[in-house]
């Protein structure tokens, strides 16, 4: 037998939570902060990468398939070069996006950045294509 106050068996809702339960709505600063430390990991790994890369172009590959060491020395030097760069503007980048969120600031973009990247990136990659065309 149902009373007015119990609940109901057939009623697929719970009772509502009293409205001083509720989570807090202002989470958007905390998950702009977390996403600023996932961006700066980013950086930081796509630098180690690139020196592990280096690694492998200037020791491990001119060992592997019999070809000049000098060349593939230069080239893994370049990419390592890339990775402390990527190191070095990730931390920039990094402090830049702080000081910008705890002063409540426009997120600051630099467009060198890009293009220096870019840049390199592209030079780099066409090198390592020319080289390993040029060894077939």
């Amino acid at each position: 037998m149902n009373t007015p106050n119990s609940p109901n068996e057939s009623d697929p809702l719970p009772p509502a939570a009293p409205a001083s339960a509720a989570p807090p709505t202002d989470s958007a600063p905390r998950r702009t902060w977390l996403a600023a430390e996932r961006t700066y990991l980013a950086w930081l790994r796509t630098g180690l990468g690139a020196l592990g890369l280096a690694l492998a172009v200037g020791r491990l590959l001119p060992a592997l398939i019999d070809v000049s060491h000098l060349e593939f020395g230069l080239l893994g030097i370049g990419y390592g070069l890339l990775g402390v760069v990527l190191l070095l503007i990730g931390a920039y980048r990094a402090l830049r996006l702080r000081t910008a969120l705890a002063a409540d600031r426009p997120l600051p973009m630099d467009a060198w950045t890009v293009w220096l990247l870019t840049i390199a990136g592209v030079v780099l990659a066409v090198v390592t294509l020319v080289m390993l065309v040029a060894e077939i």
